[in-house]
């Protein structure tokens, strides 16, 4: 199985071979465009992203399938505050399913940040001290002190996304 990836940020690459590892995937990282700002601010301009990624990794590369996967924020209703939201996508070139991750509320000086155009890994960043979170644990580490990182909250996403293409019912949904 050849996997492409929509992206080089090697926590997503990860998920992707995480949660995959029972298949033997040969994962590929791709680098493409989202096509979406940078932080995403709604389900539907997050799961844009991950479809956008899937369909553009798939398209430059050589593989069987395309992932593509999105880290973004939403007011939900019915929810207080902002959440931070993942989506994934995956495509055959034929069909697209998309699969959402984990939810969790975001402090609200984060989301205050977020709201003046701040992005989540740089806010995070810097209300820790650290370089590079969305490249290791992400938000979804640190605020649930480390129950879930960003690598396996990012892989349930892959999980709901990629599951329809490999369950025994070709008629199954997304998560």
């Amino acid at each position: 199985m050849n996997v492409a990836v929509g992206s080089t940020n090697p926590v997503k690459v990860d998920a992707v071979e995480q949660t995959l590892e029972r298949f033997r995937p040969s994962v590929t990282a791709v680098a493409v465009d989202s096509g979406v700002p940078e932080q995403p601010w709604s389900i539907e301009e997050t799961a844009t992203g991950a479809e956008n990624r899937a369909r553009r990794a798939l398209a430059a590369s050589d593989g069987e399938y395309g992932v593509g996967l999105e880290g973004g924020v939403a007011r939900l209703d019915g929810v207080p505050g902002v959440s931070l939201i993942m989506w994934a996508a995956a495509t055959d070139g034929d069909r697209m399913e998309r699969g959402g991750g984990p939810t969790l509320r975001l402090p609200d000086d984060v989301a205050r940040r977020l709201e003046n155009g701040a992005e989540l890994g740089p806010v995070m960043d810097d209300r820790l001290g650290t370089d590079g979170i969305a490249e290791a644990d992400g938000a979804a580490g640190v605020l649930t002190a480390g129950l879930t990182d960003r690598t396996k909250a990012l892989g349930e996403a892959v999980a709901c996304a990629f599951g329809p293409f490999v369950a025994d019912d070709r008629d199954s949904t997304t998560c």
